[in-house]
């Protein structure tokens, strides 16, 4: 994705003002879904603008979720879980946070109420695995059909009214390729739960456990409460439901040393105490830092407050690009 193995931030004399950051692409695609498979209205503060949030309110307005613009706020009537469009073909460019979703909860659906939804992406998406959800998904009852390269998008879901799927067995997915899919199941099973509960257990050793914190916490908002043991097993409550937060809102703070990406010009400002107030995400979801894996898990989340910082910049600043997930 890169192609330079690192950044060099040399010292500048100083840096000060205020930054009004972006949201998580994370937490806003997960929010989104969220609302739009609950019942009632969710208003939503502070939305990432970025490619993979207007795919997915685009996808969300295709299914027949009701979507008002109101100034910096987005209104999203969801669907109560049941399908009110049953045929469509969704575009979602290279957003990996809604392809992987999306292809869990429009499966589980068109498994258990009838339809037929094609998802497809950019050439680059056709080449982002998708065949370990597809596997945990199939000895549900999902019907899901390659329309390429087998284990790769684009794919087509279908069903019949009246499909029960085998929720009563664990489902099993590995966790050491992305979080992703096990983030699908999660978001998606509520839709699907019967009088028992349904577990799923991971394969292997999970990797980016704090998306997977982002995850349940979402998932407690919208009341959904599910049991963890360890990083292996995880129970969704019988006959769940999705319930409407009714206002989700973004807590701005400010944290000394967030994401790199906040505090680089922080860093290398200049040696004395550099005053920079900057505006962005931050609440009980953890989310890591994009630009810095090594770093803590930077908060991120949705709720209200206010609050700026200070840092103490150093000499220089390397930024390390890792691989994208």
């Amino acid at each position: 994705m890169f192609s330079i193995p690192h950044l060099d931030l040399p010292p500048m004399r100083g840096a000060s003002g205020t930054v009004q950051l972006p949201g998580s692409k994370s937490i806003s695609n997960r929010v989104l879904l969220l609302a739009g498979l609950a019942e009632g209205t969710t208003v939503v503060h502070d939305l990432l603008d970025s490619d993979d949030t207007r795919v997915m309110l685009d996808a969300l307005a295709t299914l027949g979720c009701g979507l008002q613009r109101e100034g910096g706020q987005v209104r999203i009537t969801g669907l109560g879980g049941q399908l009110k469009v049953h045929e469509a073909r969704l575009f979602l460019g290279n957003a990996g946070t809604a392809m992987r979703p999306l292809t869990a909860a429009l499966a589980v659906l068109a498994a258990t109420q009838g339809g037929c939804f094609d998802l497809t992406g950019v050439p680059r998406m056709h080449e982002r695995p998708i065949g370990d959800l597809v596997d945990a998904l199939r000895p549900l009852g999902c019907s899901i059909e390659d329309l390429g390269q087998p284990g790769y998008p684009p794919l087509r879901l279908s069903g019949r009214a009246g499909g029960r799927l085998a929720t009563a067995q664990p489902i099993r997915v590995r966790g050491d390729v992305s979080s992703q899919f096990l983030t699908a199941l999660l978001l998606a099973l509520p839709l699907v739960t019967g009088p028992g509960p349904a577990v799923i257990e991971v394969e292997g050793e999970l990797i980016s456990k704090p998306y997977i914190e982002i995850t349940l916490n979402l998932l407690a908002r919208f009341g959904i409460a599910v049991q963890r043991e360890g990083w292996s097993r995880f129970t969704l409550p019988r006959q769940g439901r999705f319930t409407s937060r009714a206002t989700l809102r973004r807590r701005r703070t400010s944290s000394p040393w967030a994401p790199s990406r906040r505090t680089a010009a922080r860093r290398s400002a200049s040696r004395a105490w550099a005053p920079i107030r900057s505006r962005a995400t931050s609440a009980s979801s953890r989310r890591p830092a994009r630009w810095a894996p090594w770093s803590a898990a930077a908060r991120a989340g949705w709720k209200s407050g206010a609050a700026g910082g200070r840092c103490k910049a150093s000499r220089s600043t390397a930024i390390t690009s890792p691989m994208r997930r």
